[in-house]
């Protein structure tokens, strides 16, 4: 895996490329895929990479990709997320994960 792909619209096309090909979610206690129902504990996936986008101009424009494998699901995919969305409304161990690799 490389550790620049340029934009964020080609860091998700080359994930994609990849077989990291599921879209996921924060919820509360877990991520969740719509597409095939699965929800991962903290503890059941592995953050794989973490590529971080500054935006220069506009705020809106800065996030965090991160490449997800589960070995106990067989799924691979990517959470994009926005900085500062860390709040009280999703688990300690969740965020903390995430924290340790992206922030």
């Amino acid at each position: 895996m490389e550790t620049n792909y340029g934009t964020l619209s080609e860091t998700i096309n080359a994930l994609r490329k990849e077989g990291y090909t599921l879209d996921f979610n924060l919820k509360e206690d877990c991520m969740v895929c719509h597409k095939n129902e699965h929800q991962l504990l903290a503890d059941e996936f592995e953050i794989d990479a973490v590529f971080r986008f500054d935006g220069n101009t506009d705020p809106d424009d800065e996030a965090i990709v991160y490449a997800i494998s589960s070995t106990k699901h067989q799924a691979k995919g990517i959470l994009v997320n926005g900085y500062g969305v860390y709040n009280d409304d999703f688990s300690s161990a969740l965020i903390e994960k995430l924290r340790n690799h992206g922030l």
